[in-house]
């Protein structure tokens, strides 16, 4: 599945496109807005929430234990199947 990440210290992005990386509001909004939407979806159906727009960013926080973040890439492992 394409897909791209960008993080910054604790904040994180993600985009469903085959580009290296996405650096821009025009090439973020050439991405695969419904592969986003259908991934969040997905993961909110499993307890993750993740920020509602492609164009937001997540974060991680030191209140983030060890078992949240197993948690999310199972849950993830999950969504990413099921959007494939």
């Amino acid at each position: 599945m394409p897909l791209t990440t960008n993080c910054v210290g604790g904040m994180f992005g993600f985009f469903f496109t085959d580009a290296p990386q996405v650096t821009s509001y025009a090439q973020a909004t050439a991405c695969n807005l419904d592969q986003f939407k259908r991934f969040y979806h997905a993961m909110l159906r499993r307890g993750i929430y993740l920020a509602p727009s492609a164009f937001e960013a997540g974060f991680v926080s030191a209140a983030h234990a060890d078992a949240d973040l197993d948690a999310t890439l199972a849950a993830a492992a999950e969504a990413f199947a099921e959007v494939a």
